[in-house]
């Protein structure tokens, strides 16, 4: 007999996947482009105020916001979609909201509530004990991990074992903050299966294995830096914590490590050819959804990952998550705040298309000197820096786009600027929770096992005091 909770993941599953595939059939039709040119920067505000709610939220009011901050993401979404609609006509919000929802949101929280799903599903058994030297080894893995099934894919495989693994020590929030360094950002990027910037590179025409060979020394480089810098740490606060030493380990030992679930890699493999397949097959049929053209090899691949996740629920051993610790919170958690983040971005995003004809123009024009030369130190803190509050996918095809926006002459004459952009991108998405969405899924875990992670702010500190530090060096080595 199935395990009730069980039964309960599945049926909150199925409705939580099939309504995200549903989602579609609300856009209306009609509507225009949002014209960026013409948007005032008082049209940030609305999100400006959902990062901050995100920000202060859990701080000043932890219980209202708990319990309530999806309602507080729909209330900052109504802020910009209600006076928008007054201002300039209800049907100039469609086709964006339309957009923001069929190409950004629906499919970024198909690919994540997918990997979450699949990876939940897979359980390492026996009991890793979190010294200085497994951590190290579990961070290392996972770097390389992420550029082969994803941030979130190897994010979410090894977040469990890892707190797991230091779930007898006083301090742990460290391993945590520089997991998210590491395997929830750096590590993706050398693939175009690594973060979602770089898919976007690759559906433009940008090489599949032009990242691996063109990002290797500044990945290297960071990987290198944040993990020896891991082991220094780590290594001082294990020797330190005598309390720690005398204590047993909550974990039970077993007889030895395993791994159970193992039908849950198939179909990560799944989930990664769907995504390389929506790259390369072009059959040039598409369908008109609120003025949006929505591509059948896209509309394929969301069916594809929706089917795999629901496979996974079925196929993995009744009983298995509730001992992995699996819980539908983190995806939920993401899928709220983000939808309004995708909403109040809207304009945001608008006025950086813009680029020189839009209110961000003064940013805009520090990319390049006065003969309209890139300047790849500025294209590298330009996109980052934006990556690290915007949504990063964006934010890297819109200074791809200011770069020229043509491939071949990317990865050729200018592929400085292109390393420069990319890393950008995908490295500065660790500034942040907010920065990459594996980074709020791990948070969210982390805390729903009882860790005391930063807030928004105190992450911040941490990524301030160790990574701003490694970006600059690496300006100083690569980007001038």
């Amino acid at each position: 007999m199935s395990h009730p909770h069980v039964n309960r993941a599945k049926r909150l599953g199925l409705a939580t996947l099939f309504g995200i595939l549903s989602l579609p059939a609300f856009a209306a039709e009609g509507g225009h482009a949002l014209d960026g040119g013409s948007l005032g920067l008082a049209w940030a505000l609305p999100f400006v105020g959902i990062l901050l709610s995100i920000a202060l939220g859990p701080l000043l009011v932890p219980q209202f916001w708990h319990h309530h901050f999806g309602k507080v993401a729909v209330v900052w979404a109504l802020a910009f979609l209600v006076p928008f609609a007054m201002a300039q006509g209800a049907p100039a919000v469609v086709t964006p909201l339309a957009e923001a929802l069929l190409h950004d949101y629906i499919p970024f929280v198909v690919l994540l509530g997918a990997l979450f799903t699949i990876a939940g599903g897979i359980l390492v058994t026996g009991n890793l004990h979190g010294s200085p030297r497994t951590n190290l080894a579990l961070l290392g893995i996972g770097t390389l991990l992420a550029s082969v099934i994803g941030t979130t894919g190897a994010s979410m495989v090894l977040i469990r074992p890892l707190i797991r693994a230091n779930d007898g020590r006083r301090h742990n929030v460290h391993v945590i903050v520089f997991f998210i360094f590491l395997v929830s950002n750096i590590g993706g990027s050398l693939t175009p299966i690594g973060d979602p910037p770089l898919f976007l590179g690759y559906l433009r025409g940008i090489d599949f294995f032009w990242t691996t060979v063109h990002m290797v020394k500044e990945t290297a480089l960071a990987a290198a830096v944040l993990l020896a810098l891991f082991y220094v740490i780590d290594s001082r606060l294990y020797h330190g914590d005598d309390d720690f030493k005398g204590r047993a380990d909550p974990t039970p030992d077993t007889d030895r490590l395993g791994i159970e679930g193992g039908v849950n890699f198939i179909l990560l493999l799944v989930v990664v050819g769907a995504v390389l397949i929506s790259g390369a097959w072009k059959p040039g049929i598409g369908f008109h959804v609120g003025g949006v053209e929505v591509e059948l090899q896209n509309l394929v691949r969301d069916v594809v990952l929706v089917l795999a996740a629901l496979a996974s629920l079925w196929l993995t051993p009744a009983g298995l998550r509730v001992r992995n610790g699996f819980e539908w919170g983190p995806i939920l958690e993401v899928a709220k705040l983000f939808a309004g983040i995708f909403v109040t971005i809207i304009p945001v995003l608008a006025m950086l298309r813009a680029a020189h004809e839009g209110a961000f123009a003064p940013l805009i024009g520090l990319v390049s000197d006065a003969n309209g030369t890139p300047i790849d130190s500025m294209y590298f803190w330009a996109t980052g820096l934006l990556s690290s509050f915007l949504d990063n996918a964006p934010t890297y095809l819109v200074f791809f786009n200011l770069a020229g926006g043509d491939p071949t002459h990317l990865m050729t004459d200018m592929a400085s600027t292109l390393v420069a952009i990319s890393a950008g991108a995908v490295f500065m998405g660790a500034n942040t929770y907010i920065g990459n969405a594996p980074n709020f899924m791990v948070k969210a875990i982390a805390e729903t096992s009882g860790i005391r992670m930063p807030s928004f702010f105190g992450y911040m500190a941490w990524s301030a005091g160790i990574l701003v530090p490694l970006f600059l060096v690496m300006t100083l080595v690569f980007f001038v």
